[in-house]
């Protein structure tokens, strides 16, 4: 089966095509991160336009890079939920022009989902039971998936996501957006810090907290007397650590409460380097095995959305030309 996968969720306008769900024949994306960059976060309607200029040739892209035509499509994969409303609807609307076109069908799909098989399309081999972390920008959340139909959310945020605290803490310092990888390579610049934060945690929860910890960086740099690279160095290395830990320490006591010895992640933040040395050491040390998805398809990406979409369709599953964008689930 070759599926065409569509993802406009945010910022970047992606295409991928894949073959049974595991071969990535190509996966293509354009971003329009550099227009919202002198406004410090993403603006919608900037996105939304972004999406319509790029959405054909991305896809077209993506078609020459896998040597097929449209003819050669078998099933349409669009992300339909979460994200940004506008750019949803600028995906979805293209995704059933093409399946009405082409007389083929398309399949709404959740990208958050679909980020937590992101880690496996490396070698195409898809292993359950897991536990899966998706940290990203709008979203930070934990689940047991036991088949591709059967996730269960068994934490998440109870406010700030943990990319969303990155970008937030990086506009304090006075670092530029996107906040995470500013944040990271500058916290990687020393070894320690005098500093100290915290997050929250709760009792019998696999639940995130990052607002707390937050604004106890907006306070602490508020009384710093010397506002220089290395107190900037300081404050980020202490934040980045303790988020860092989170993360961590939340994911593998997952894993270990319902014996499970797979943790896949995804999503931007997961493109942090401290985090992925944090998590591969705290699963050499547990004996998990740990699996973090490439660079590439941390980010918002079609071929995640293209794998999802192909073996939920094989389970089973259909939509119609009823699909519509849904900002939230």
């Amino acid at each position: 089966m070759i599926a065409l996968g569509i993802e406009t969720s945010c910022d970047e306008t992606a295409a991928a095509v894949l073959k049974n769900g595991k071969e990535v024949l190509s996966s293509c994306v354009s971003s329009s991160i550099h227009m919202h960059r002198k406004f410090g976060g993403i603006v919608p309607e900037i996105a939304s336009r972004f999406h319509l200029e790029y959405i054909t040739p991305v896809t077209k892209k993506a078609l020459k890079k896998a040597g097929l035509k449209l003819s050669d499509i078998d099933l349409i994969c669009v992300t339909h939920t979460p994200g940004l409303m506008g750019s949803l609807l600028v995906g979805v609307s293209f995704a059933k022009a093409l399946s009405f076109g082409l007389n083929k069908p398309v399949l709404g799909i959740n990208h958050i989902k679909a980020h937590l098989f992101a880690p496996f399309l490396e070698k195409g081999n898809f292993k359950f039971p897991f536990i899966g972390l998706v940290a990203s920008g709008g979203h930070s959340s934990l689940a047991q998936v036991l088949d591709f139909d059967k996730i269960k959310i068994i934490g998440r945020t109870r406010d700030d996501a943990a990319g969303e605290a990155y970008d937030k803490v990086a506009k304090m310092l006075g670092l530029p957006y996107p906040g995470g990888p500013a944040i990271d390579k500058l916290a990687q610049s020393i070894s320690a810090s005098p500093f100290r934060f915290k997050c929250a945690r709760f009792k019998d929860s696999f639940d995130f907290s990052f607002s707390g910890i937050k604004t106890n960086v907006l306070y602490t740099w508020e009384k710093v007397t010397t506002r220089n690279k290395k107190t900037k160095a300081q404050i980020a290395h202490a934040f980045q650590k303790e988020v860092v830990k989170s993360l961590t320490v939340q994911s593998i006591a997952a894993c270990k409460k319902f014996n499970i010895k797979i943790l896949s992640v995804g999503g931007g933040v997961a493109c942090n380097s401290y985090l992925r040395q944090c998590l591969a050491e705290a699963g050499k040390k547990e004996k998990i095995k740990v699996m973090i998805a490439a660079p590439e398809l941390c980010l918002d990406n079609a071929a995640m959305i293209a794998a999802l979409g192909t073996h939920l369709y094989k389970k089973g599953e259909r939509s119609d030309y009823t699909l519509t964008a849904a900002s939230s689930t």
